[in-house]
C-alpha cells in the first residue's frame, strides 16, 4: 500500500504559476473491531498496522501485554482491522465505541481524563542524556524518515537510548506515530524504562500522558510544549524538552536528566 502519491498540481513560485507534480501523504481509515464490537476508526498513515493497533489498545488500557491479544486481523482491502482479546473489556464499552479518532490535533481525539489517571504511569527512569545528543537524536530522527523529506505532511517519532536512535515510526497522526511505537516495544518487549523518546509535534497534554503510558523518563521535541502538559511533567516525573532547533533547545521538567557534555 503506498504511504504517498503524486498528484498535478498548479505551483505559484517567482511570480509564475505553472503545471508540476507533488508528493502527497496518503490519508487512510481503518476502523478497529474489538471483540466483535466496533470500537474506534483510527485515521492514519497506511505502515505497521500491527504496532498501531496493539500500542493503541495499551494506551486506552485495554491490553498490558501482548499475549492479552488472542488474534490480530488487518484487512487491508477493505479497511478493517479484528481483535479478539483473551478477556472480556471490563470498562464501559460506551466509553470508547464507535470513536473518530482523526489525524489533526486536539478535540478531533477524544482526551478521557478518567481512563488515563488508570494507565498513566510516574516515571521511575534515572537515565541522563547528554545536551548535544539530544539534538543529534532530533537531527538523525528527522533525516530517517523518507516520507517526511518526500511530502512534508507527517509526525515522525523515534525511541532512542541515551546515545542512539533505536526505531522510528511516522505518521499523519502524531498519536499514531506515538502508538506505532509503543506496539513495537510491546511485540519486541523492549524495556523502555531507559528510553528516550524523540518526537516532531507539540507536546500536549495527551501525547506527555501517551509518553508516560509507553514509559520513558524524556520526551523531546522538535516544537513547543502546553502549559498542562508542563504541568504533567512535572507531576509524571518525565523530562520534557522543547523547541530543539539548531543547536538550542528548552528543557521545561526534571533538568536533571539533561547534562552538559
Amino acid at each position: 500500500m503506498n504511504v504517498s502519491n503524486n498528484y498535478k498540481i498548479i505551483k505559484f513560485q517567482n511570480d509564475r504559476l505553472y503545471e508540476t507534480e507533488d508528493t502527497i501523504v496518503s490519508e487512510y481509515p481503518l476502523t478497529l473491531f474489538v471483540n466483535d464490537e466496533e470500537f474506534a476508526t483510527l485515521v492514519c498513515t497506511p505502515t505497521h498496522f500491527d504496532e498501531m493497533v496493539i500500542g493503541f489498545l495499551a494506551s486506552e488500557g485495554v491490553i498490558r501485554f501482548h499475549d492479552d491479544i488472542k488474534d490480530l486481523r488487518i484487512d487491508e482491502d477493505t479497511g478493517f482491522a479484528y481483535v479478539t482479546l483473551n478477556h472480556n473489556i471490563t470498562v464501559h464499552q460506551q466509553q470508547y465505541s464507535k470513536r473518530f479518532i482523526g489525524s489533526c490535533c486536539g478535540k478531533s481525539r477524544q482526551f478521557y481524563l478518567q481512563n488515563d489517571v488508570k494507565t498513566a504511569k510516574t516515571s521511575t527512569s534515572t537515565i541522563k542524556i547528554k545536551a548535544s545528543t539530544c539534538i543529534q537524536l532530533m537531527n538523525d530522527m528527522q533525516a530517517s524518515s523518507k516520507v517526511f523529506q518526500h511530502t512534508g505532511g507527517v509526525h515522525n517519532a523515534a525511541l532512542c537510548t541515551a546515545d542512539e536512535l533505536l526505531v522510528s515510526r511516522t505518521d499523519i497522526g502524531r498519536h499514531n506515530a506515538l502508538d506505532k511505537l509503543f506496539g513495537y516495544s510491546i511485540l519486541t518487549r523492549m524495556p523502555v524504562r531507559d528510553k528516550i523518546i524523540v518526537f516532531s509535534g507539540r507536546i500536549s497534554s495527551e501525547v506527555l500522558v501517551k509518553a508516560s503510558k509507553i514509559g520513558v523518563g524524556i520526551v523531546l521535541s522538535k516544537s513547543a510544549p502546553t502549559d498542562l502538559a508542563i504541568k504533567m511533567a512535572h507531576d509524571l516525573n518525565i523530562t520534557a524538552v522543547g523547541f530543539i532547533r539548531g543547536n538550542a533547545f528548552n528543557v521545561y521538567s526534571h533538568p536533571e536528566r539533561i547534562v552538559e557534555d
